[in-house]
């Protein structure tokens, strides 16, 4: 079961990396709405319970969208990225 898992993880992985630079860095700016919605919710006239949920759903989703387009982009992304903001 482990193996099965694993293997999943590795095909997950090699899936997102096939993706380009471009759809990298869409998919990680998508992460900043989404951390922007899951704080502004609160300011929102609804129950804490549902509160908390929403903000477990847009969190959620904030760091699904960073880590997916951290590795779609990968390491050489990240420098590729870095030397843009530091040129800009």
């Amino acid at each position: 079961m482990k193996k099965f898992f694993i293997s999943l993880r590795e095909q997950i992985v090699k899936r997102l990396q096939s993706l380009s630079f471009r759809t990298g860095v869409i998919v990680l700016s998508l992460c900043i709405p989404f951390y922007i919605l899951s704080f502004a919710q609160m300011a929102l006239p609804i129950s804490a319970e549902a509160k908390g949920i929403l903000w477990v759903v847009l969190f959620g989703l904030a760091k699904t969208f960073q880590y997916g387009g951290l590795s779609i982009i990968g390491v050489e992304g990240v420098k590729r990225l870095k030397g843009f903001f530091k040129k800009a």
